[in-house]
């Protein structure tokens, strides 16, 4: 499905997805940010990154083993990484306990909150050692009635697309 989606209508949906999260409380009251850099088949995030660059802390993982890293997002430190993501260079990681928003991608969401992700469970492990508020973000279309949940799956709080915005847990 995303393979026939127009440059345009990528962009537009991203667009739309990413003004969504704009007006989430989560979003305008967290200062640290957990992004990720987007793949070809992801809504891209490079636009909104470069947005809010100067007026938030983004951050953005690196493959480090079976885990992933927690980098400060720059632009110039980007280099082709793990599975062809561009990831941050550097030794400067921080705890995920410093990170107050975790916004996730997928290759699909459930109206849950559960999360189908490529396999390898990197952002299980890592979504496990935060409290912070995880926002999930897809395509419409990547939003389905239900998805197997295994033990160790880490649900999200809202899951966000274009066309909706749905809060699945709510923080107290």
């Amino acid at each position: 499905m995303k393979q026939m989606l127009l440059e345009s209508e990528k962009a537009e949906a991203a667009e739309r997805a990413f003004a969504r999260l704009e007006e989430t409380a989560a979003f305008i009251m967290a200062e640290r940010i957990l992004m990720y850099h987007s793949l070809p088949d992801e809504l891209s995030t490079h636009g909104f990154l470069r947005k809010w660059g100067s007026r938030k802390h983004f951050y953005l993982p690196r493959v480090n083993g079976v885990n992933l890293d927690i980098l400060p997002y720059e632009e110039s430190r980007l280099e082709l990484g793990a599975f062809h993501i561009e990831e941050p260079t550097g030794n400067d990681t921080v705890s995920a306990d410093d990170i107050e928003l975790v916004i996730v991608p997928a290759v699909a969401f459930d109206r849950k909150g559960n999360r189908l992700g490529r396999g390898k469970g990197f952002y299980d492990r890592l979504l496990s050692e935060t409290k912070a508020t995880k926002i999930g973000i897809a395509y419409e279309f990547q939003i389905v009635d239900e998805i197997p949940v295994e033990p160790h799956d880490v649900a999200m709080d809202i899951v966000i697309s274009p066309d909706s915005c749905t809060v699945v847990r709510s923080k107290k």
